[in-house]
């Protein structure tokens, strides 16, 4: 994709794919790479555990939704956390999003932020997260080779440009397959590998990349 990248989102069509994981190695590649660092932003709410960090205490994005016009646009900068060496994160917060009505306003602040920004979406996805998706300059879908994955997206209210692809061994689908049936071109392939989760678990992804994200995103970042 190149340094012409601004704004990311990372999505899946159902739950337990590895999205939450794929936003934080990307964004932790971008912070190496790009000039400005990168800014993760958690629409889903689980960044902060896989990348070992507490969880930050409020305000958080659904208190800036909450808010109203009140709250300027401008005060989403005063929410961001470090995260780790040339990355700062924008937390979820607590409750429930809504309204939606800053959602379109909070994408035009983070496609003209300077830095790599990647957006955590989760599934589906739904509100504020399908607004980002929706607006990304790249919208990648994180899936598995699986038949009901596939038959998710094709079914989901935005299609994406591109797609982060989590492998299996004994799968009968390959990558020729997911691009064949979904459109767009495959962009990174990660294993799915116990060294990766064994790095979430001990929250060790932010000081020690394992290379079986590393190398594939890359590409991607």
């Amino acid at each position: 994709m190149g340094v012409e990248v601004v704004l990311v989102s990372c999505w899946s069509a159902k739950g337990g794919v590895g999205t939450t994981v794929v936003a934080a190695a990307l964004a932790l590649v971008s912070a190496r790479s790009a000039p400005g660092g990168a800014l993760l932003v958690d629409l889903a709410g689980d960044l902060p555990a896989v990348l070992g960090l507490a969880d930050p205490p409020p305000p958080g994005l659904t208190d800036w939704f909450a808010a109203g016009p009140d709250v300027p646009v401008d005060a989403l900068a005063r929410l961001e956390v470090p995260a780790g060496p040339g990355l700062h994160l924008l937390p979820r917060g607590a409750g429930e999003f809504g309204p939606f009505d800053r959602a379109g306003a909070m994408a035009g602040l983070l496609g003209t932020d300077g830095r790599m920004v990647v957006v955590d979406c989760g599934a589906g996805p739904v509100g504020p997260g399908l607004v980002l998706a929706a607006e990304a300059t790249h919208s990648l879908l994180v899936t598995r080779p699986c038949f009901l994955a596939l038959r998710r997206a094709l079914a989901a209210p935005l299609r994406a440009s591109g797609v982060v692809l989590v492998t299996e061994p004994g799968r009968a689908l390959t990558r020729v397959d997911v691009e064949e049936v979904l459109g767009v071109p495959v962009r990174a392939q990660i294993p799915f590998d116990k060294a990766v989760a064994r790095a979430v678990d001990a929250g060790l992804l932010t000081g020690r990349l394992p290379s079986q994200l590393d190398r594939p995103l890359r590409a991607a970042a």
